[in-house]
């Protein structure tokens, strides 16, 4: 009975293509993130207000 490697085969990516530019998303994540803070921190303070 003979056994197969089990190695993880990698997939690799042809050297002349470039990854894509990830600045926009960067600034969309930032943006996001800022956005549901910003909306957190006014509801927190609304509450605060109205006790």
């Amino acid at each position: 009975m003979k056994l197969e490697s089990t190695k993880p085969t990698t997939i690799r990516q042809p050297k002349n293509e470039k990854e894509p530019a990830l600045g926009g998303t960067l600034a969309s994540v930032f943006l996001l993130g800022f956005f549901i803070i910003f909306a957190w921190v006014s509801v927190y303070f609304l509450f605060l207000h109205r006790l």
